[in-house]
This record gives C-alpha cells, structure tokens and sequence, in this order.
C-alpha cells in the first residue's frame, strides 16, 4: 500500500508485476493490427514528430488499446507520464509491456484503492523537475478536476489562509482530493496554479467528463482548451455503440456465467450506450426492457420493440439491472431491496455513483460474500442476494477487458488527433478556454482510416453530383447538425 498521500516525484514507474511485459507486448502486437487509425497516424506523423518534447499526461484506463495510443503518441515525439481512470481497470500486462518499453512511465494497477489511485494520479501529472504536463489525455476528467480544484483552493490560501479540510465532505474522493491539495500547500502554495499556467489543452474521452468541462466553460472557470473527442461521431456512435454491444454481455458473462437467454433484462438508459447495451441483452435472447427519461429516447426504444418502463415497475421480475446513463443515484438500494434473489446488478455508464453501492454497503443486517475479484454476492436480511459487479464501477473493464481494439481505434484515433489540433495551434488563436468539437473533416478522415480493414470499397460521388446537393467532392458530407 501507499500509505499517506506524499509529493515525491517518482521518476520511475509503478505497476504490479514486470514479468507480464512478455505477454503484454504480444498483445499489444495483435492490437497493432485491429487499430489501423492509429498505426495510419503513426505513418503519416510519426517522421515529422509534430510532438516533440510535449509533456503530455493521460488519465485513462491502462489497457492493451490505451497501451496503443500511448505509444503512438510517444512515436510523433512525446514525453508521456500515464495512470488509469478507474481502480479496476487496468490490465498489468499491457501496463508492464509500456514500462519496459519506456514509451511512458506509468502509475497504474488493477485493484488500487482510492488512495492509491488519487497518488497515481499525482504522479502521472508531476514530472522529475515538478513541471507539470503541458496537455492531457483525460477520461471521466479527474485529472482536470484536480488541477481546477487546486487552483481554486490556492487562490483561497492565498487570501485568507484557509487549508482544506478533507472531513468536510462525505464524498471519499473528494476526501482524497482535498487531503492532495492541503497536502500540496505545505510543498508548494502554488503547485496547481504553476501547472495550470503551463497547460494548452485537454481532450476528454466520455460523456461525464465532457458535461463537466461544459459546466467550467459556462461558469468562466475552465483554465485551459478542451477538445471533446466524446461528440466526435467516429467516437461516439462507435466507441459507445459498437463497444458496449461487445463488452456488456462479455463482462456480465465473465463474471457469473450467467445464460443471458431467457432472462429479463433491465437497461437503464437510452443513449448510445444504453442502445449498445439494450441490443446486446436483446441479441442474446434476453427479454429487454428499458426505462429512460427522455420522450426521444424512450419513443426510439418503443420504436425498436423494446418495453419501456419505470425501474419501480420491473424490479421484482429482472434477472439483470445494468445502467448506462452518465448520472447519479439510478438504482438505490431501496431499489434492491426489492429485487429478486441473485438479480445480476452493475453499470456500463462512467462513473461509480450510478448504483448506490454506500447505501447497499451501510445496510442494516447485510453480508458480503466475494465470489471473486470485482464480483460479490449482497445478502440482504430476506435472505436473498444480489450480485454485484465491479462495485458499481464499469463492469465491462472490472470484469473484463473493455472495448475491443478496433473500436478503440476509432476513439482513439480522435485523441490523437485532437492532441495534434491543439498543440498545433497553441500560438494562432484559434482556441480560447472553451470546449470544441473536432471538424467533420478530420472525424470522416478518422473513419476513412477504418475502412480498409473491414473490406469496405466506398463510393464516390461526381462532379454533377457533388454539385447538386453542395458539398465538396472529398467531404465532408454532412453538416454539423447531422447525428447520423
């Protein structure tokens, strides 16, 4: 264990277990293959070193893809410090095969506590010398959280003394968060104001670290550019669409060995990846319901042969509850208390506040029974249990290993890009501290990297043709507000 939460910069990396580098990079050689946008960037980059010398800081699952991107990124001349965004999420082969390769240092194992993955954290974004990166690779947006919250916390000391106090919130991360930065005041009072001062910009990789960056912009306090690679369409219609498909009923199936066919399953949300997730459960022969909120949403499931419903209406007959909305306090254990004995629970949405896993832990008379890593079995004071995946965490990367790698290419081609966008134009002007979106250009470029590898031979349009309904020849071919 890490023990208490220090500012000693590691220079080296810290994974679980070296030995899996062998078997790592052999992976990560299969990867290679099925992420033709990504190895296509090196090719067209990677001599030019567009990158060179940028302290780039990634916060994002440390798995064979993310393994991928970070050394297609150190391949167009980056100098890279890497931890996960999630405590189970990491894979440690692919986190050795990176370290003993140095394309990056990494600060990432699965299993971390929250302690140990907010150092992790900390180290990913310290360099050697104490500068800080001058551009990250964010997923969920931890990373940029904890810089804004610590500039935010050091213009209070500056003004009137005050410390944080970490006993001021019942949130344990946030604990973490303010025990780092009262931590940080006593090394260097202005630790994230410095690191602030030298960032470009950030490109965030999903739906709730995108509304949290909108909520900065709109309130004047984003510090820096943020490129939002999650409404890029190759990302957004594939990564979440396409990727959950696979990994849900991969995850669910890994951890209970479960038959899906016949069950009822309840798919709490509509989005893109609630619709990946609902026709995964469907494809499998599971009886799917879905709830939602949104009339649109809700009208296209109904439209699609789903059932759709109110959570409190299903709940005594489901087989498996998964959520996939982004927001908080979905199922509650008031919610579980009501289920069936050993109803299959657990989230495909980003974060861990989707179930509510304090209010299940803090229940009168329950008993946990780990079944295996990332997979308990709640008994609840009937008798009956529930089981639970990944502790409310993404089950498809607790229990299994995440989106496969061609879709991944498609999101992480995006990051690439992105990168490569903003620190192009770090001297032009041509960012302010806001959010953007990628051009349709570069998002249909990133899909015309794909599609060779899937034996795709794409039309073209004529001249007359092109004329006719406006657009270039080469594209893009849709305009901003298509949502294809």
């Amino acid at each position: 264990p890490i023990g208490l939460i220090r500012f000693a910069t590691m220079t080296d990396s810290k994974v679980k277990d070296m030995s899996l580098a062998e078997f790592g990079r052999k992976e990560l050689d299969l990867a290679e293959v099925e992420m033709p946008g990504l190895m296509n960037t090196r090719a067209e980059f990677g001599a030019k070193k567009p990158l060179q010398g940028v302290r780039i800081m990634g916060s994002l699952h440390m798995t064979i893809q993310t393994a991928v991107l970070i050394e297609t990124l150190y391949e167009l001349g980056a100098d890279i410090r890497w931890c996960s965004c999630n405590i189970f999420s990491t894979q440690d082969h692919a986190a050795a095969a990176v370290v003993a390769k140095k394309t990056s240092k990494v600060f990432a194992w699965k299993g971390e506590t929250l302690e140990e993955y907010w150092w992790c954290t900390v180290q990913a974004l310290t360099w050697p010398d104490g500068k800080g990166p001058q551009m990250i690779v964010d997923d969920g947006g931890d990373a940029t959280l904890l810089i804004h919250e610590g500039v935010k916390r050091e213009k209070e000391f500056a003004e009137s003394k005050k410390v944080p106090d970490p006993a001021s919130t019942d949130n344990e991360e946030f604990k973490c968060i303010l025990q780092i930065i009262k931590d940080s005041l006593k090394e260097d009072p202005q630790k994230w104001t410095k690191m602030a001062a030298d960032m470009v910009g950030v490109s965030e990789e999903t739906t709730t670290g995108v509304h949290r960056l909108y909520e900065m912009e709109k309130n004047g306090s984003l510090l820096f550019t943020a490129i939002n690679v999650n409404d890029s369409c190759t990302k957004s219609k594939f990564d979440n669409l396409y990727g959950c498909k696979h990994s849900l009923p991969d995850g669910i199936m890994r951890a209970t060995d479960v038959m899906l066919a016949g069950k009822t399953a309840v798919i709490c949300g509509f989005g893109d990846v609630g619709k990946g997730s609902a026709r995964a459960m469907q494809a499998a022969g599971a009886r799917t319901i879905v709830t939602e909120i949104d009339p649109i949403c809700a009208l296209q499931a109904s439209m699609e042969g789903f059932q759709v419903a109110k959570l409190e209406e299903v709940l005594s007959f489901g087989d498996i509850f998964i959520t996939t909305t982004g927001n908080k306090g979905i199922i509650m254990y008031s919610h579980m208390e009501k289920m069936k004995n050993n109803a299959i629970v657990g989230n495909i949405g980003h974060f861990d506040n989707e179930i509510d896993l304090a209010g299940l832990m803090g229940a009168k008379g329950i008993v946990r029974q780990n079944i295996k890593p990332q997979v308990d079995r709640w008994v609840k004071p009937d008798g009956k249990g529930i089981i639970m995946l990944a502790e409310g965490r993404l089950l498809n990367l607790g229990c299994a290993t995440g989106h496969p790698s061609f879709v991944m290419s498609c999101s992480f081609t995006n990051q690439a890009m992105a990168q490569l966008e903003i620190w192009a134009n770090k001297d032009t002007k041509k960012f302010d501290k806001k959010v953007y979106i990628l051009p349709k250009n570069l998002d249909e470029k990133v899909a015309r990297l794909h599609l060779s590898h899937v034996g795709v031979s794409l039309t073209e349009l004529s001249d007359e043709q092109a004329a006719y309904i406006g657009v270039p020849k080469e594209g893009p071919y849709k305009p901003e507000q298509y949502r294809y």
